[in-house]
This record gives C-alpha cells, structure tokens and sequence, in this order.
C-alpha cells in the first residue's frame, strides 16, 4: 500500500466508521478517492487529517475540504441512489463532488472561483468521472438549468436560510448541509414536502461558511 493509500484507510477506519457512518457505498468511495488530488501540493501530507482544509492557494476567498467525517455522515443521511440528479452547491477543489459522483447518476458541482471549477474538472476527469458537470457559479445560486434535485449537498455551511436552493428539490428532495444560525451549529437535512420544506437536525458541527451564505449582520443602534 502506498502512503496515500494507508493514510486513506486510516482515515475511513480511525475517522468515518467510528462516527456511525455504515453505508458501504460511502465507505468505498472515500477508500476510492484520493483526497490528496484535490489539495495543493504543499497540503498533501495533510489531506487525511480530521480537519477542515484550506485549498486557496490564494484566492479571492477562502475555500475549504471540510472534514472527512462531516461530509461522509451528510452523504449518508441524504440517501444518494444511483439514479438521483445530485447538486454539489460550493464545490471548492471538487472532493465531495467526486464522492458523490460515485452514488449518483448525474452530478451539478458549482463553484464560485473559475480557477478552482476548472482544476477541479480536471482532477475528476483524470478520475474518470465522467458524470459531473461543472459551473462557475455562487453557492447560494445553484443551477436551475439541470433542477429539480433529487438531492442537494452544501459543501460547507450556511449562515442564512438558502431559500433559492431549496427551490430547485423536486418533491421529495433533500438538502443537506451545516446551518450556522444555530449555536451550536448543526447538519440539517431538509425535504421538500409539496413546497413546504421541514428540516430535522442531524448532528452538532462547525465548518466554514460558504461565500454569499454568510450570515447578514444584525443592526446594532
């Protein structure tokens, strides 16, 4: 086993199992992917460790892998089947849309820096995922051209409610994602049910929030 390699099944066996994390779906797709492709160069040897990583590399903001364990207990609670339409909303450097490309049948990823949607096309086209479509593109936007959703996936967390988001589920359609109005924060899926959307809290967690999701500053007299 090469480094990588045994840094990746350590992660899954020391990071994702313990943390509840049964589908074995997603266990093989994290023990597939190599999260070190999607970091640069001088961030590899941390790639495996149970933290949110900054993939910048100096960009106009700050773009994050979140932690291993987070996006592995939202895949599972948003119950990916092999035929869903799945959008991957802050994509960063394209790690979560990898895995969810391999649960799903078709996969939007956008993101809002170009240069980071580009890299990221590239790194999954090297993977041989042909089934992700990227877009340049702000979080809180989404891509009403390939909705409605069978599932949505934040790839960080939220600072207000992303109403536009939620108008692209189909009936029946979840969201999962971290909403930061909560203290603590929390992991939430979201259903549409007919146009209503109930949510249900998942568990506790705190990662970055997307950019144009920040939370709008409260008026101070």
């Amino acid at each position: 086993m090469s480094g990588f390699s045994t840094a990746r099944q350590k992660m899954v066996d020391g990071q994702v199992r313990p943390g509840d994390v049964t589908d074995n779906r997603i266990i093989d797709a994290m023990l597939a992917v190599p999260r070190e492709a999607f970091v640069p160069a001088s961030q590899r040897a941390l790639a495996y460790l149970d933290l949110d990583l900054d993939v910048s590399e100096g960009g106009s903001a700050k773009r994050f892998l979140i932690k291993p364990l987070v996006i592995a207990k939202m895949l599972q609670a948003a119950d990916i089947k092999d035929t869903d339409n799945v959008l991957v909303a802050g994509c960063a450097a394209g790690y979560t849309a990898a895995l969810v490309a391999k649960l799903a049948g078709r996969v939007t990823a956008t993101e809002s820096d170009p240069a980071m949607a580009a890299k990221a096309r590239d790194v999954l086209a090297e993977l041989g995922l042909g089934n992700v479509t990227f877009r340049a593109g702000a979080p809180a936007e989404g891509d009403p051209a390939n909705a409605p959703y069978d599932v949505i996936v934040l790839d960080g967390a939220t600072g207000i409610t992303p109403d536009r988001l939620y108008r692209q589920l189909k009936d029946g359609g979840r969201l999962v994602g971290v909403f930061a109005m909560t203290q603590p924060q929390r992991a939430m899926i979201v259903t549409n049910s007919q146009g209503d959307f109930g949510n249900r809290a998942l568990f506790d967690a705190a990662v970055p929030v997307l950019p144009g999701l920040e939370p709008v500053p409260a008026f101070v007299f």
